[in-house]
């Protein structure tokens, strides 16, 4: 592929060409899309490609070189499942219209190094997903992420009575099967993990599955979320169906934790999160003894 180290300089992001591989650095201006910030830099593998278009861009005096992922390869498409809007496509390099003859060029040679199994799905990710940890503040709670466990701890202010309930929860990497993300721009916007053997509780009712996080008008955007969904996502195709459970488990094979963090809680969030409690007991939502027990778990983080 040409030169190691040929650049191809665009809006927003810079394709630099080596024999394998082209690495996107994305820049982080004002106008920049936040999620390319996350993202910082890529690096993708032609053998991740499928194919490579130019065309004019949506704004008068620009084109667009596209490269297209193969299905399966880059981990945060595949969480994104289609639902990113162009300008937020990392794989999208948009260009002024007097570098249209420089970009034709390059498409060419990239069309020239796509692999032999290019209009394949790929049987493993190619790209890397942005490393954790990762933590993010959704409508009902806070999710997180260190690379082995996801955590959710929900707050009172926006999680359903079920998943107070349920308590805080942890979620080991091997124990799931799939993540499903659905866009915060959207109506219905959630974060939910999927188990391996069974079907997600409550199916259709994020707000009242413990194992999954909804989304509201500033909470979980997609620079946040998506890259955490990425990430989780990595770790569980990674782990594969053969990896083993420790410990027993849960009818839907996840194990929830009442508390998602080790050490001690601040006592004014305790204090808090019993108020809410007592809340759901005068309302009838919890019973004398599931209010009683609750209240003794939250104490003991002190």
């Amino acid at each position: 592929m040409g030169r190691m180290g040929d650049v191809l300089a665009g809006i927003h992001s810079t394709w630099e060409f080596d024999t394998d591989s082209v690495l996107i650095r994305f820049e982080r201006g004002i106008r920049t899309p936040k999620l390319f910030h996350v993202l910082g830099e890529r690096r993708v593998p032609y053998e991740a490609l499928s194919a490579v278009e130019l065309a004019p861009g949506g704004k008068r005096g620009t084109v667009v070189l596209r490269a297209e992922p193969r299905l399966g390869a880059d981990p945060l498409l595949e969480a994104a499942a289609g639902q990113l809007k162009d300008g937020c496509d990392p794989y999208r390099l948009v260009l002024p219209a007097e570098r249209e003859t420089l970009a034709d060029y390059y498409a060419t040679e990239l069309r020239a190094v796509l692999g032999a199994d290019a209009d394949k799905p790929a049987e493993h990710h190619l790209v890397a997903a942005p490393a954790p940890p990762h933590s993010f503040k959704a409508y009902d709670g806070k999710a997180s992420f260190d690379g082995k466990t996801v955590f959710f701890r929900w707050f009172w202010t926006g999680a359903s009575s079920t998943k107070w309930k349920a308590g805080d929860q942890s979620f080991q990497v091997t124990e799931l099967e799939d993540v499903e993300w659905r866009s915060p721009e959207v109506t219905g916007g959630h974060l939910r993990l999927l188990p391996r053997g069974g079907k997600a509780p409550e199916e259709g009712e994020p707000d009242k599955d413990p194992a999954s996080v909804v989304f509201g008008i500033g909470y979980g955007l997609v620079h946040e979320s998506l890259p955490f969904a990425a990430s989780v996502l990595e770790a569980v195709r990674a782990a594969g169906p053969e990896a083993s459970l420790e410990g027993p488990s849960s009818p839907q094979g996840i194990r929830p934790s009442r508390t998602a963090h080790p050490g001690r809680s601040d006592p004014a969030d305790i204090a808090e999160r019993i108020r809410h409690l007592g809340e759901l007991h005068e309302a009838g939502l919890l019973t004398d003894d599931e209010f009683t027990k609750k209240k003794t778990d939250l104490l003991a983080e002190l």
